[in-house]
């Protein structure tokens, strides 16, 4: 069964949250990315909370912007520092209780989830046992291909369109007329994918009728985008090693079929993240989580399993 709450975090940020587990046991966190939420976690909450399935208390907060969780205006509120002090608070939280309090057994990440992951690894190595990333590339290839590789400007324009202060409205048109193609023009498969029924529709739409604003805000936050005529974007970004470094084990799981985010942003990822596992899923596009739940659930249990 999955449970829900509001985590009031002490700097004034709370984070709606679905969950399931016993409070006390080792805690999981999963994080989603745009234009989703944290209901796209629900099968692998209920999935590792069983005992036969290591009893975790598991946790995927709505980030902050998203669903009820708070959503300031200014978009300065949506800069990577800001965000990674909710992911710490949360975690603070949230293994008040475990057995090692401060500290996450493991964090699942994908898309901006996983952005965020990367930097609060990097920052906070001792928060997490164990770092899993879906389908969201680390900050250094990431900007490397956004400043160099035109074919990765081409992808990633849709970026620059989502920073824009009327996206959310736009979005927002006509039963949301631009946001369905996200599932599919991030897919190598472009018809509408199976598992987007009209059940999956409505949880989306009920999500996002209150409010696209903080998604969108991401975005504009964020210089990690494709440079325009008026803005250099990525190409003036630069990223001190020590400040990347990811110190923990990490298993990077990659569906293959990402249109957008191709596997050329692996290559050199090793240099940033020492104990480095990739899995690379050649029949999954960007929405590998809705895609093959129970293939990521055998993946991360096995990780899970390894020695740290």
């Amino acid at each position: 069964m999955i449970e829900t709450f509001d985590a009031a975090l002490p700097h004034g940020i709370t984070l709606s949250c679905r969950a399931a587990g016993e409070r006390g046991r080792p805690v999981v966190v999963f994080l989603h990315g745009f234009p989703e939420a944290a209901f796209v976690w629900d099968e692998l909450l209920e999935h590792f909370a069983q005992p036969a399935h290591g009893g975790y208390r598991c946790v995927a907060p709505n980030l902050r912007g998203y669903e009820r969780s708070s959503a300031p205006t200014e978009v300065s509120a949506y800069r990577a520092r800001h965000l990674v002090q909710d992911i710490a608070a949360l975690t603070d939280a949230l293994t008040a209780e475990s057995p090692s309090p401060g500290r996450l057994a493991l964090l699942v990440a994908h898309d901006w989830g996983g952005a965020l992951a990367w930097a609060f690894s990097a920052a906070h190595p001792q928060r997490l046992a164990r770092l899993a990333i879906l389908n969201a590339p680390h900050p250094v290839p990431f900007q490397r291909e956004l400043a160099h590789s035109p074919a990765q400007q081409r992808a990633s324009a849709y970026m620059n369109f989502l920073a824009r202060p009327d996206a959310a409205a736009l979005l927002a048109e006509n039963d949301f007329a631009r946001l369905w193609p996200f599932f599919t023009t991030m897919a190598a498969d472009s018809p509408p994918p199976d598992w987007l029924d009209e059940a999956t529709r409505n949880r989306y739409r009920a999500v996002w009728r209150q409010g696209l604003h903080g998604g969108c805000a991401y975005y504009a936050a964020s210089p990690l985008r494709p440079p325009t005529a008026s803005e250099p974007g990525a190409a003036a970004v630069q990223l001190p090693p020590e400040a990347v470094t990811v110190r923990v084990p990490t298993l990077v799981i990659w569906g293959l079929g990402d249109t957008v985010l191709p596997p050329t942003l692996l290559e050199g990822l090793d240099a940033f993240v020492p104990d480095l596992r990739i899995e690379r899923l050649p029949d999954c596009s960007h929405w590998l989580v809705h895609e093959q739940p129970q293939r990521i659930a055998a993946l991360l249990a096995g990780f899970l399993q390894t020695p740290t």
